[in-house]
């Protein structure tokens, strides 16, 4: 079960985090790889730790926020590797800030990276998907995508938006083989939070996690794994939340 073996996958946002544990999961379960970033040097050092688990794979880097770049990745795989067959976005970004202070700058920012660039890799690669009637796409929801977090509006905004996108997609193209899911990770240290997180909010983060204790990147790539394999067949547009219990929780003892 959970066999990847003859797949081939796409991880945009794939060198760093979580979405470099998914990359590395699915190569362990059998897949080709693309793990793809803006960092040349984290691209090759992903594509190292690929071919080492013995897949293929491609040294390309990509910026989300333009559909060009996004467009040449998947130029790229479909003729050196073959057309993919599964798709994560894992590209994101945040930055804490008072909503009366938000520049639309930074507005803009958030929402093309962490919505537009969702849907850039959603449209280029699901056509190719729908064309063939198979597919499996994967976008990095939040647990904002469900409840808010104090002075992060523009990061739960575009993630609820994420969470409407892929229930939109996975009505649209289910008749067309393509299953698209998202998976909402609770609170994974990762080297852009960690600090934040040995502080007095991240001390209440972990106290209204039941199991308290904060996931691993790898815990959620063990989700991904499932959503891009062929026991995921009968799901779709399920925002799957990988979280210790927190959206479950009400008041903890």
């Amino acid at each position: 079960m959970f066999s990847l073996h003859g797949r081939r996958a796409v991880v945009i946002g794939g060198t760093s985090g979580i979405g470099r544990a998914i990359a590395l999961a699915l190569a362990d379960a059998g897949s080709d790889v693309v793990a793809s970033a803006r960092s040349r040097d984290t691209v090759d050092a992903t594509a190292l730790e690929i071919e080492a688990a013995g897949r293929k794979t491609l040294r390309q880097i990509v910026n989300v926020v333009d559909r060009a770049s996004v467009e040449e990745l998947a130029r790229r795989v479909d003729a050196e590797l073959g057309p993919a067959d599964i798709l994560v976005n894992a590209a994101g970004m945040t930055k804490r800030v008072p909503t009366l202070d938000c520049p639309e700058e930074l507005w803009d920012q958030i929402m093309d990276v962490n919505l537009k660039g969702t849907l850039y890799g959603c449209q280029i690669f699901g056509r190719g998907m729908i064309e063939r009637g198979y597919g499996r796409i994967i976008n990095i929801a939040s647990l904002s995508t469900f409840v808010a977090f104090h002075e992060v509006a523009p990061y739960c905004a575009s993630k609820a938006a994420v969470g409407a996108l892929t229930k939109s997609l996975a009505v649209e193209w289910a008749q067309h083989g393509v299953t698209v899911n998202a998976i909402a990770p609770g609170i994974i240290p990762t080297a852009l939070n960690r600090s934040l997180l040995e502080t007095p909010r991240g001390k209440e983060l972990l106290m209204r996690t039941p199991m308290r204790r904060f996931g691993t990147a790898e815990e959620v790539a063990g989700a991904a794994v499932y959503l891009a394999s062929s026991e995921s067949a009968f799901v779709t547009g399920e925002i799957l939340t990988v979280d210790g219990g927190f959206l479950a929780s009400g008041v903890n003892q």
